[in-house]
C-alpha cells in the first residue's frame, strides 16, 4: 500500500501544472477551428482568448466528437444531441466570445420523426408499420404488380398537398398480404409531413374493444370524437370484424355521418367495395338487415375511389 507521502510526491508540482496547461493552450490555439475563428474575428485579443479557454476547449472537443459521431444515443457531448457554437460580439468596444448550444442534424431528424409520429394515432395496428421509413421507389420496387395502385396513391398525396383535404378518401381492396395496410401507413406518413393528423384502426380488434367501451361512456366519446375530428381516418381490414347493430349504427354510423362531407376516410379490405354492403347488412345479433346495411354503405361508397391492390402475399416480409 502506498504511503500518503508517496502519493503526494507523484502529484505534479505547481511548475509541472503550469507547463501542462501551457502545452494544452498551445495545442488548442493550433487547432484549425480556433485558427479559423481568430482569422474571422481579428479583433479578438490574446486576453479575450485566455479568459475563454474553457469555451474554446469545449468548442473544439465537441466538434471532434461530432466528426466521429457514435450515434445520438451514445452522444459524448455535455448536452446530448447538441454541440457548442461560438459567436464574437462587440461589447463596449471589446470583442467578447459568446457560446451557445446548437442541436445537431441527428437530433433534429429524430425530433422531426417524433413530430410526424405524434400526428398519427393507431388503434391495434402494429407500431412497426408506422415507424418504418417509407419511400415510393421501395414500395414500387418491392412488387411491380402493384405499381398502378401505388401511382394512384402518389397522385392522391400530391393532390392533397397541393389543394388540401377533400371529403373523398380511398378504398384499397385486395387479397391477403398484398400490402394494403403498408400502403395506407405510407399515405399517413407522407401527409403527416404536410401537417395532417391521422388515425388508423384495425377493425376486428376495435369492434371487440367497443364492447368494453360501452360501459365507459367518457372514454367511448373521447375515442369516437378523435375519429370524427382527425384529418385522415383509416379503417384497416374492414369486413373482417364481427358487427353488432350498436357498433354498426351508433358508432360507425355516427363517425361516418360526421365525416362524409367534411374529411376523407380510407379503408383496406379483402372485400371489393360492391360486396361490402352484404357484410354491413348482417350482424351476429339480428341477422340480415338490408336497409341498415344500405344506409351505412351510403356513407362509404360515394366518398371513396376504389383501388384494387394486386401482387404477391408478403406477410412476414414487409
Amino acid at each position: 500500500m502506498e504511503s500518503l507521502g508517496d502519493i503526494l510526491k507523484a502529484w505534479p508540482s505547481g511548475e509541472q501544472i503550469l507547463r501542462i496547461a501551457e502545452q494544452k493552450r498551445t495545442e488548442l490555439l493550433k487547432d484549425p477551428l480556433i485558427i479559423s475563428l481568430r482569422q474571422k474575428h481579428p479583433a479578438l485579443t490574446d486576453a479575450a482568448i485566455n479568459v475563454n479557454m474553457n469555451r474554446l476547449h469545449q468548442y473544439v472537443s465537441e466538434h471532434r466528437n461530432c466528426s466521429q459521431c457514435p450515434g445520438l444515443d451514445q452522444c459524448p457531448n455535455d448536452f446530448a444531441g447538441h454541440y457548442t457554437m461560438l459567436q464574437v460580439e462587440d461589447m463596449n468596444g471589446t470583442a467578447q466570445i459568446i457560446d451557445k448550444k446548437v442541436s445537431c442534424k441527428k437530433l433534429r431528424a429524430r425530433q422531426h420523426e417524433n413530430q410526424l409520429r405524434s400526428r398519427i394515432r393507431s388503434f391495434y395496428v402494429d407500431d412497426k408499420a408506422l415507424k418504418r421509413n417509407y419511400s415510393a421507389d421501395e414500395i414500387i420496387g418491392n412488387d411491380l404488380e402493384r405499381a398502378k395502385s401505388v401511382g394512384e396513391l402518389l397522385k392522391y398525396i400530391d393532390r392533397t398537398k397541393t389543394e388540401g383535404l377533400t371529403a373523398k378518401g380511398l378504398y384499397l381492396a385486395g387479397n391477403f398480404g398484398v400490402g394494403k395496410t403498408y400502403l395506407m401507413c405510407f399515405v399517413l406518413q407522407e401527409l403527416a409531413k404536410s401537417g395532417y393528423s391521422g388515425v388508423i384502426v384495425y377493425m376486428p380488434d376495435f369492434v371487440e374493444d367497443l364492447k368494453v367501451l360501452m360501459h365507459e361512456p367518457a372514454k367511448l366519446k373521447e375515442t369516437v370524437d378523435l375519429m370524427k375530428e382527425t384529418d385522415l381516418l383509416v379503417f384497416d381490414d374492414i369486413g373482417a370484424e364481427n358487427l353488432n347493430p350498436w357498433v354498426r349504427d351508433h358508432v360507425l354510423g355516427a363517425i361516418l355521418n360526421y365525416r362524409m362531407e367534411r374529411k376523407p376516410t380510407f379503408y383496406t379490405s379483402n372485400y371489393r367495395l360492391a360486396d361490402l354492403e352484404s357484410h354491413f347488412s348482417f350482424t351476429n345479433k339480428d341477422g340480415e338487415e338490408h336497409h341498415k346495411g344500405r344506409r351505412l354503405m351510403n356513407r362509404v361508397a360515394p366518398y371513396v375511389d376504389e383501388l384494387v391492390v394486386t401482387g404477391k402475399n408478403k406477410r412476414g416480409k414487409l
